[in-house]
Parts: structure tokens; C-alpha cells; sequence
């Protein structure tokens, strides 16, 4: 009787262990993180932006940091400042001279800026006295660099030297104290000039007498040879009415033919050795 007394008291305490005891869980894996995918962002350059009167306003990115100096002026063999007519380069640049100031377009610092473009202005005293603050504007705000061009526009060839060197000299004087730096750039009117024009452009303190290899009339970009833009061109137009019409036409014929505009002083403005 005790023989089954024990053995029904062990099978109790062993189905009680049993069921007391359940078996250890299985930890669940954690749950990955949750992973971001970051999409690198680029900004595209504009080629063209909206521009004043509905037009379309070409745009040029700068093929190298403005202002560093790309040549030094051609030597001359006389000592006198050199004639250029263009720009001996093997980059696709081409150069845009704006001449006079006799129309203050309202639109023109909004073109330079829109299309990244660095004009060089060659100006006469007689029609930048009227509003210096524009042409200072352009300066100052679209990097334009201003010229001389001289006093009141007159044909300088066949002129006595000491007349010249006055509408040389004067005009490159008012320009620094109305406008700002003083002129490097000579641009003779009409492009007319003789020796007494250089010899007065060299005593004051030019580099460099500009001439223009193509032109922009009434919105239609005008070549003295071939049919299109070339590398190292430089190219004139006029402070006029037709100024959104003429300066467009350039930067379209630049964007067709490859070219960027540059600043001319970046290949003419160092020092003469």
C-alpha cells in the first residue's frame, strides 16, 4: 500500500514539474532598418532664359575665371601701341565691343547680365556726360569694362597730333573720374587713324588700338570675310535703339557658329613688355 502510495505521489510531482515548466521562446530576429536612398541632385546650367519684351536671351558659362590675364598685347616693331583687328586664340572665344553710348538702352544691363556676357564699351565723353551713372551701372553691376573712344567722335585721321592727343588723353580722363579705372583700349572713330593717332594713343597709356573683324547692324551680324563667326573675332556694335535686336542677333550667331563671348581685356589689358 505504501509502494503505490509513493509511486502515485512521484507521478503527480513529475506531471506538476511538467506542467510548470514550458519551454524557452525562440527570439524573434529584429527588423531591418529602414534604409534611405539618397539621389544625388545636379543643376543643370540654363542655356537660355526669358528675356525683356518676350524674347529669348542666349546664356554662356564662363570657360575660365574671368579677369586672370589669357595673352599679353601683340608687340609692335616701332614701339607705338599695336593695331588689332583680332584676337590670335585656339579656343573657341570671340569678343563683342560695344561703341559710342549715344542711346541708353534701358535694357542693356539686363541683357549683359541675363546671357553672362562681359561687353567691352568703347565711349565718347560727349554722350556719357549726359548720364555717367548708366554707363557706371554697366560697369559695376554686368562687369563691362569701359574705353576710350574719344571726346566728341570726331575722324581723327590727318589731325595735327597735339588735337588728337587732347580727344584721346581728355576722354580716357573724364572716363576714369566719372566712370571709374582708367581706359587701356583705344578705339578710333570711324576706325580711322594715322601715325600721330597711335603715337598719341601710346603717350596716353593705351595698350592697345581696337579695330572689329565683323559688325551688328539692325539685328544681322555683318562679316568683312566668310560667312560666319570665327574663333578670335571681335565684333562691333552701337549703343542704338535697335540695341535688344542687335545685341540678341550676336549671342544667337555665337551659340550657332560654337562660340563663347569673353571679356577682351583678358587678352589685351596686360602690361606692354
Amino acid at each position: 500500500m505504501r509502494r503505490i502510495g509513493a509511486a502515485l505521489a512521484a507521478a503527480l510531482a513529475l506531471v506538476a514539474t511538467a506542467c510548470g515548466t514550458e519551454p524557452e521562446a525562440t527570439p524573434r530576429a529584429a527588423a531591418p532598418a529602414p534604409t534611405t536612398t539618397t539621389t544625388p541632385t545636379t543643376t543643370t546650367p540654363p542655356t537660355a532664359v526669358p528675356g525683356p519684351g518676350g524674347t529669348t536671351v542666349p546664356v554662356f558659362q564662363h570657360p575660365y575665371p574671368y579677369g586672370t590675364a589669357r595673352a599679353k598685347p601683340p608687340a609692335s616693331p616701332d614701339g607705338l601701341v599695336p593695331v588689332v583687328r583680332r584676337i590670335e586664340t585656339d579656343q573657341p572665344h570671340v569678343f563683342i565691343t560695344i561703341d559710342d553710348g549715344a542711346v541708353r538702352h534701358p535694357a542693356a544691363l539686363e541683357l549683359m547680365r541675363s546671357a553672362n556676357v562681359r561687353p567691352s564699351l568703347f565711349l565718347n565723353t560727349k554722350h556719357v556726360q549726359e548720364d555717367p551713372a548708366y554707363f557706371k551701372a554697366l560697369q559695376d553691376r554686368a562687369s563691362a569694362q569701359v574705353h576710350a573712344h574719344t571726346a566728341n567722335h570726331p575722324n581723327l585721321q590727318g589731325k595735327p597730333y597735339e588735337f588728337q592727343k587732347q580727344e584721346i588723353c581728355g576722354n580716357a580722363d573724364y572716363l576714369q573720374q566719372h566712370v571709374g579705372a582708367r581706359p587701356r583700349l583705344f578705339r578710333p572713330p570711324f576706325g580711322n587713324y594715322d601715325a600721330n593717332t597711335r603715337r598719341a594713343a601710346t603717350d596716353c597709356g593705351f595698350t592697345a588700338l581696337v579695330m572689329w573683324t565683323a559688325a551688328v547692324n539692325d539685328g544681322v551680324v555683318q562679316f568683312q570675310a566668310g560667312g560666319k563667326l570665327n574663333a578670335g573675332d571681335v565684333v562691333l556694335m552701337h549703343f542704338r535703339q535697335t540695341f535688344v535686336e542687335d545685341f540678341l542677333a550676336f549671342l544667337e550667331r555665337c551659340k550657332r557658329d560654337g562660340l563663347t563671348p569673353v571679356p577682351l581685356e583678358d587678352y589685351l589689358s596686360a602690361p606692354r613688355p
